[in-house]
Order: C-alpha cells, then structure tokens, then sequence
C-alpha cells in the first residue's frame, strides 16, 4: 500500500486496464492467459467498473478476494462476490476463508463463481483439492523430503511445517488474540511453578519432611535427568523470551506505526499483535525467573534441613551428657551424704560400696588411659624411625649430589 502497488491498485481502474493490455500485446501466443486478483471497494460499483474495464483490455479470469483493503479476518462478501460474477462474461474466481473442502461447495452455492482459491487453506494443508480434510501425514512427510533434498532454508521450510501443523496444535494464525500452543504450554508451566512455590511456602510442613519427601524412590529416579531438564528448559525458555523481545521490537517500530497510519483501520490488527508479543514476553520472563527460584528454593530446602538434622542430633548429644553430668553430681552427693551423715555399720558398707565403685571406675579410666599413652607412644617411636631413615636417606642423597658435582667439576676442567 505504501508503495503504490497491491491492493493499492484498485482504485487506479485505468492503470490496471492498461497493464492487462501491455501484457495481451506482448504475447503472441492466443492460449496465454492473463488473470488479476482484486479486493473489493467498499463501494462495490466501483469495483464492477474495475472488472468491466479488466475485461475489455482482454483479462482472462478475474479472482475476487471478498474482502476491502483494510480488512484482515472480517467476514467475507460473499454477495459482493455474487454482484461481480453476475457482472460480468469472463470466469471469476471466488477466494476468502476456502479453509476446507465444504466452503468450497458452501461458497459455490452463494456465489456461482467458476472456482475457487485459496491461500493459508492450502498452506495449511496442501492436499485439500485433493479431497482430504486434514493435512495427511504423506503430505507432511514429502514437504519434508523436498526440503531435505532441495537444501530449502530454514526459515521457509519452519514456515511451511508450522502452517501444517496448525491443525494439530490449535488455531495458530487466524486468531491473534488466542495463545497458541507453545505459549498456552509455557502459560501452564508458569502456573504450576507458581503452585509448587505456593505449596513449598505452607507453614506446616518442615524442611525435614520435606527433604524425606525428596528421598522418595520417584524423586530419586527423577534426579538422574535433573540437571539435563533444568538445563533444557533454562534453554527453552530463554529462546522462547528472546523471540518474544524481537516481536515486541517488530511490532513497536516505527515502520510498524507508519504502515498503521497509512491504514488506519489496521491500527486494532497491529497493536493486537503487539499485546500478544508483549503478554509472551511477560510469560516467558517469568518463567525463566520462577525457574531459577524454584530450584534455589529445593536447595535451600535441603540445606534447611540437614542442618536442622544435624542441630537436633547435637541437641541429642547434649541432653545425654546433661543427663550423664547430673548423675554422677547426684551419687557424689550421695556419696558425700552417706559418708558425712551415715551412722552405723549399714551406712559404712554403703559409702564403701559406693566408693569400691568409683575406685573401680577410676582404675577403668586409668587403664584406658595407660593404653592409650602406650599406643601413642608406639606410633611416635614409629615416626621417629621413620624419620631417623629419611634424615639418613637425605644425607646420602646430599653427599652423591656432592661427589657427582665435584665429578662435573673436574670433568670440565680436564675439558678446559
């Protein structure tokens, strides 16, 4: 529109009639056919007179989209497509939403054009005129061998691919304000990092239970993949963010605004496209973060958790000792009372007995003790010989580094 071709074209009649001529003028060949494919004006007799005056420069079929210029997935003319065929002698075409083999015969029964074409009907599955439905797997499988064996580039072979597969993945291109299945799977993952923080956060679960939690059979089997899944998505969802930054850039450019102003009633359709790029962006930055969070979170968890672990097993320790120390302060006191205070010969043969006892304890430890210095004296004769030889090894090393170099030295004065 822009640049004064297109759909532009339609409101230059004179222009267009001369362009069919110049064309029938140049090929000698009688079969050679010339066709144009138009949009309707929003007057539609001046769309008639485009037709008529096409015709009369020799066209040889006129295909009519039943849309204006401005209009994207409005719903199509058909009787302004019905006004033109009965217009005129030449075939016309009927084209606008021919998605399956029923619109054809649906378009057909309100039109009476002579055939139809389509345009994302067949992107979106090249067999329709060959009877199917539904893209067959053959049909995707050859598109892929073509592309394979042709060397197709990327971009165009994605393109395709994806249009093919619209079918099975939800409606991708003709609803801009649905979410298409990758990002309804990325909205979803969102959703349920979300619900695991939420359910990581309730109160009345320990980082103990849920670190026996995390030891389950399930977990244990799942952590071998961990870090490939974690990796994996990181890489996902930074693709997916990096993609919706560049259609954020795209649509907020300034061509994007002034093709906006050329066709003010496109200005909906782009800031549409802009919203979506914008609500992806979000979604995927979020996801990338509550990602990072979520595993920060499980390791925190577990850390959490082994030191409570080991708090409580040092608390342990200390209750049995505190338990231990008051036992022995209370029979030493026993001790000291049955010794003070006792009376009698029943209160001396228990202060004996207690003190035969502690005596007996007291020679445990020292025995203990006594191997233990032996057993330390051992080892310390050990290292001393052991060392004794080092010391020993290192003299001689040291003197036949000497003799060797006093060897060197008289070798080289003979040299001199």
């Amino acid at each position: 529109m822009s640049a004064g071709y297109g759909a532009c074209l339609i409101n230059k009649p004179e222009l267009v009639k001369d362009m069919v001529r110049h064309v029938r003028n140049q090929v000698d060949n009688p079969n050679y056919t010339a066709s144009i494919k138009i949009r309707i004006h929003k007057d539609l007799r001046k769309t008639v007179d485009l037709c008529q005056k096409a015709e009369a420069a020799g066209v040889s079929w006129i295909t009519v989209h039943g849309r204006t210029a401005d209009e994207r997935h409005q719903p199509v003319h058909y009787d302004a497509i019905k006004t033109i065929k009965d217009s005129l002698s030449v075939p016309v075409i009927a084209n606008g939403d021919i998605k399956y083999l029923r619109d054809v015969e649906s378009t057909y029964q309100l039109t009476g054009v002579d055939g139809m074409m389509a345009a994302r009907g067949l992107l979106a599955n090249p067999a329709m005129f060959a009877g199917y439905d539904d893209t067959p797997l053959e049909c995707i499988w050859d598109w892929v061998d073509i592309s394979v064996e042709q060397g197709t580039p990327f971009t165009c072979f994605h393109h395709h691919l994806i249009y093919m597969l619209e079918r099975f993945f939800g409606n991708l291109l003709e609803a801009p304000t649905t979410m298409t299945l990758q990002w309804t799977a990325v909205a979803l993952f969102l959703y349920v990092e979300i619900g695991v923080l939420v359910i990581f956060c309730i109160p009345f679960i320990s980082a103990r239970r849920w670190q026996s939690i995390f030891r389950l059979r399930v977990w244990s089997f799942m952590a071998r993949f961990w870090n490939k899944v974690f990796l994996t998505m990181i890489i996902v969802l930074i693709v997916l963010f990096l993609d919706a930054v560049r259609e954020v850039r795209k649509y907020s450019s300034k061509d994007a605004g002034t093709n906006a102003k050329l066709q003010p009633n496109m200005y909906d359709h782009l800031h549409m496209k802009l919203f979506r790029a914008q609500r992806n962006l979000y979604i995927s930055g979020f996801a990338v973060f509550l990602w990072l969070v979520m595993k920060r979170v499980v390791t925190l968890i577990n850390q959490l958790a082994t030191a409570s672990g080991t708090t409580a097993a040092l608390q342990t320790q200390a209750d049995n000792a505190n338990q231990t120390a008051k036992k022995y302060m209370e029979d030493n006191e026993l001790l000291k009372q049955t010794l003070m205070e006792g009376k009698g010969d029943k209160a001396t043969a228990a202060g004996m007995e207690l003190l035969q006892k502690e005596l007996e304890k007291l020679r445990q430890e020292q025995r203990t003790t006594e191997e233990a210095l032996k057993k330390s004296q051992s080892e310390a004769e050990v290292m001393k010989k052991q060392t004794d030889g080092l010391a020993r090894e290192y003299d001689r090393l040291l003197k036949e580094h000497q003799e060797l170099q006093n060897n060197q030295d008289i070798e080289n004065k003979k040299d001199d």
